[in-house]
């Protein structure tokens, strides 16, 4: 049964309760008070005419409580045309934003295939900002304006800078082609420095890496040492110290493979001295026996003179173990050494030798051609090797320099 005496306060609370609720109806709102609809209906307009309100506005039309961008009662159409023709503008707005910012998006893409992201977001925005606008590009490319204007206020010295790494890349790539496209930063650095062109390794890295001028890296791997299990038993004299103080008395001997087109291989065996690393004797054939090795260990005594005293320090494998070579080592008056059998470290350095002279005269090709091309090209290699190369151990000087040095210096001292 619904009430028929009502006090001020509740028809005040029923009237604010029908104001503040956005699209309301007396229907509605009377049966959730549980009153009479057109009782709910004269409380508002009374309270309306009270404060001077038009009795047909809808509900909540002039309130501070209803909230901004609700829909407007169907009581007033001309107002809910207004606010879905706002509507339809924001989302055209919105399409024509996004239309935007795909074609930035779309241009942009050619930006980074490759280099410096940051660098080329602030170019990109630098090339089209007349067509966009600095600030919608910044936007979409995530960048804050002012990082984009402190990087334009630096173009001309960024330019001065491009100019001179060019200018550097030149002279890189001269040395680069010199060496037979093998230098790397380390060795390009060393050479810049005798020249007299003052310049840190990280630069020329840069520039190398920038202007791409590379070497070469071997990939493949051929087994060459064979262990004798008949052989006696040599002691490891070096320990893997591959380092002497002075040249002609530690010496050290490895075979590497050789691959040709036909398939097969040349197999070249090897004699350097510990000091400088020079070459002092090589043999190349188209077997791994003992007279490859023998060889070389007699071309390393005509280059020196004599063996006499030295130590010569190999692998385990049956070359070297043989009795021919036993006997060869000692008419020479050479301590034979030998690695443990399996440790490519007790014989690294002559590993990483032949690593490089691989790695640059392969020069990732698969194979050196026939077998006189490859005669050639490792003789170059070998001769400009002992003059011309520089090798890391040796402060990047060539082993004859190297070795030039270290006679000068003790005249020097003698005097």
């Amino acid at each position: 049964m619904a009430m028929k005496d009502y006090s001020d306060e509740f028809k005040a609370d029923a009237v604010a309760l029908y104001e503040s609720t956005p699209g309301a109806t007396y229907k509605s709102i009377a049966a959730d008070l549980g009153i009479n609809r057109n009782t709910l209906r004269n409380w508002v307009l009374r309270d309306r005419r009270r404060r001077g309100v038009d009795p047909a506005a809808p509900p909540a039309a002039g309130k501070a409580v209803a909230g901004a961008g609700q829909e407007a009662s169907a009581t007033d159409p001309d107002e809910r045309i207004r606010q879905l023709e706002a509507r339809v503008r924001e989302l055209e707005a919105s399409e024509r934003k996004l239309a935007t910012e795909r074609d930035i998006l779309r241009k942009a893409a050619k930006y980074f295939a490759g280099g410096d992201e940051l660098v080329s977001r602030f170019q990109f925005v630098d090339d089209h900002r007349g067509a966009f606008g600095v600030k919608r590009l910044c936007q979409v490319m995530g960048l804050n304006r002012s990082s984009y204007y402190k990087w334009r206020a630096g173009a001309d010295a960024r330019a001065a800078r491009h100019l001179d790494d060019q200018a550097l890349a030149e002279k890189i790539r001269v040395i680069h082609q010199h060496s037979g496209g093998t230098y790397g930063s380390p060795r390009v650095t060393a050479e810049l420095h005798d020249t007299g062109i003052r310049v840190n390794e990280k630069r020329v890295a840069r520039v190398m890496r920038a202007f791409n001028i590379t070497g070469f890296r071997l990939r493949r791997r051929i087994r060459t040492t064979v262990p004798d299990p008949s052989v006696v038993i040599v002691p490891g004299l070096f320990r893997r110290d591959f380092t002497a103080p002075k040249p002609g008395v530690k010496y050290m001997g490895d075979i590497t493979y050789l691959p040709l087109e036909s398939g097969e291989f040349l197999y070249l065996a090897t004699v350097l001295d510990c000091f400088s690393r020079k070459v002092v004797g090589w043999s190349i054939a188209d077997h791994m026996r003992t007279d490859l090795v023998a060889d070389a260990l007699r071309m390393a005594a005509r280059s020196r003179g004599s063996l006499d005293g030295a130590v010569f320090h190999s692998d385990h494998g049956s070359q070297y173990g043989s009795r021919q070579f036993t006997d060869l080592c000692n008419q020479l008056g050479v301590t034979r050494s030998m690695g443990a059998v399996g440790t490519s470290a007790d014989n690294a350095a002559c590993e990483s030798f032949h690593a490089s002279l691989k790695r640059e005269t392969l020069q990732d090709a698969r194979d050196y051609g026939d077998a006189a091309s490859c005669r050639q090209a490792v003789f170059a290699w070998l001769t400009r090797y002992n003059t011309r190369r520089r090798h890391s151990a040796n402060g990047h000087l060539s082993p004859n320099e190297y070795e030039h040095r270290h006679h000068t210096a003790k005249l020097t001292l003698a005097a």
